[in-house]
């Protein structure tokens, strides 16, 4: 019995010693760099009202969401994702702005996965809204904001796909493709199977514009001159045209910032998230299967909560970065300036008022009583187990 409570639950673990210092100088060099755009911090709870999530919002659904019950018989939720959240606290606390709020956030999610997907239930992430402002000015401030957060954390080889909603949903639309059709084209899109694709397209029929602009569904990175054919070819779909011509105007935007080399068009993106009304994206590195940033516009959410404002954000999820950060083998630089100060007895008060003296001077400063069954190279052991760089004797 007490070896099992040892253990944690499946899908959640403990972060501890070096680890936890490296990330937690990861989040506060991601935070830094949110300050610096004029993100300000907010935090909201870590469970929420039901609706909140609930499936009109287009967020996770239901059988992934913890779920438990107040007092009163309302049903509550641990949250999936804190976007939700932050589009609930603008309504509330800025439904009056009309200008521009930006906010920043740090803080965990729970999403109650499969156990076969082998994925961890309880994920820290670090994330911005640029809530109030719809033009591609703003969608290429968040995507230059994530490409210069993966910098700060240390990757070095990293690509942003960026896509949007309205080239699959415009493509669905002029097809007249039925609810379920379209269901199994996202599956076989989601799961990169583009030869299932083609069976399914050839069972459409479908004029031979609309055909090609499809086929560029299984395109990772979309060049100029393919984004200009399928402009052409969508002449006579407006909301595919619309979706493209807002793409190449981002690319123009993003090398103003400079950060043009990291993104690529990835027209065949699609997201979980039923939210989002316009560009989304993922980024990803090598040594992570997972995304290490992904994000969106979702200019309909805050209409839930009462206010009528267009919306982007992004989230970075902390520990697929810090893990694929420790598989490439790039250090988190940490600072160790711990002193380990041993003491014999009769010298306790002289140990306290030292150690008084050297924390006000910044140290860091740990104090243990000499033993006697120990020796100084136990405590010299000991220091470099608990990472701290020096050791004082007061014997």
């Amino acid at each position: 019995m007490r070896q099992k409570l040892l253990h944690t639950p499946e899908g959640v673990r403990d972060i501890y010693s070096s680890e936890c210092a490296r990330k937690q100088v990861l989040q506060n060099n991601l935070h830094e760099l949110l300050k610096k755009y004029g993100y300000h911090t907010i935090e909201t709870p870590t469970f929420e009202f039901f609706d909140i999530f609930s499936q009109e919002i287009g967020t996770t659904p239901s059988r992934d969401l913890y779920k438990f019950f107040d007092r009163e018989g309302n049903t509550l939720v641990l949250r999936p994702d804190i976007t939700p959240s932050v589009a609930r606290c603008a309504a509330k606390y800025y439904g009056d702005e009309e200008f521009p709020v930006r906010l920043c956030y740090m803080g965990n999610t729970f999403i109650n996965n499969s156990s076969y997907q082998g994925r961890l239930k309880e994920t820290t992430q670090s994330g911005a809204e640029l809530i109030g402002d719809n033009s591609v000015a703003a969608d290429g401030e968040i995507l230059a904001l994530v490409v210069n957060a993966l910098k700060v954390a240390g990757l070095q080889e990293f690509q942003i796909g960026v896509g949007h909603v309205d080239f699959f949903r415009g493509l669905a639309e002029a097809a007249g493709l039925e609810e379920e059709t379209e269901q199994e084209l996202v599956e076989l899109i989601s799961n990169k199977n583009f030869f299932g694709v083609e069976e399914l397209l050839d069972a459409l029929h479908l004029p031979e514009d609309l055909r090609e602009l499809f086929s560029m569904l299984g395109n990772t990175c979309m060049s100029e001159e393919l984004l200009l054919r399928a402009k052409k070819l969508s002449a006579p779909y407006p909301v595919i045209l619309h979706a493209l011509e807002h793409l190449e105007e981002l690319t123009q935007v993003l090398k103003y910032y400079d950060v043009e080399k990291y993104v690529s068009i990835e027209p065949g993106m699609l997201s979980t998230y039923h939210y989002y009304t316009g560009i989304i994206f993922s980024g990803y590195t090598f040594g992570s299967g997972e995304p290490v940033a992904k994000g969106g516009r979702y200019d309909k959410l805050l209409t839930f909560f009462g206010k009528n404002a267009p919306a982007i954000g992004f989230a970075v999820a902390v520990d697929q970065l810090l893990a694929a950060l420790s598989r490439q083998k790039t250090e988190i630089p940490v600072s160790h300036n711990g002193i380990l100060l041993v003491y014999q007895e009769q010298k306790q008060e002289e140990a306290i008022r030292q150690a008084i003296i050297m924390r006000e001077q910044g140290h860091q400063v740990s104090l243990v009583k000499w033993q006697e069954t120990k020796t100084q190279k136990d405590y010299q052991s000991y220091a470099r187990r608990m990472n701290m760089t020096k050791i004082q004797f007061l014997c």
